[in-house]
């Protein structure tokens, strides 16, 4: 990263911390107001950060991740309810299983120490 990337992410997140600052500076003021310093100033943090080369590098990434969840093949509801089921049903047998185990353990430490019946 360049000098002039660290300066300008620098720049970019000052902005952002005076929006905020804004917002608590303001504290008479309507709350529109302030929520518009809010957003002004990550507006003012993003479009900086877009003209460093990190920032264009993410704009990027997001772009091409927006493009490859459109070509994710979803499931349909059919299938999402089919496999919320089995997981649910893996789900009960596990725990009937620990609990099974839980149980024998349990009577096991207490015949070793004599307490059992």
């Amino acid at each position: 990263m360049t000098t002039t990337d660290k300066i300008k992410l620098s720049l970019s997140f000052l902005l952002l911390m005076a929006g905020v600052a804004g917002f608590y500076y303001f504290a008479q003021q309507a709350a529109a107001i302030r929520v518009l310093l809010v957003l002004a100033g990550v507006a003012a943090a993003v479009g900086v950060a877009w003209m460093a080369q990190p920032g264009k590098d993410f704009f990027a990434f997001a772009k091409e991740s927006a493009a490859e969840t459109r070509r994710v093949v979803w499931p349909t509801r059919k299938e999402t309810v089919q496999t919320t089921g089995v997981v649910f049903a893996l789900v009960i047998v596990v725990a009937i299983f620990l609990w099974i185990v839980d149980v024998s353990l349990m009577w096991l430490v207490s015949m070793l120490i004599g307490q059992g019946a």
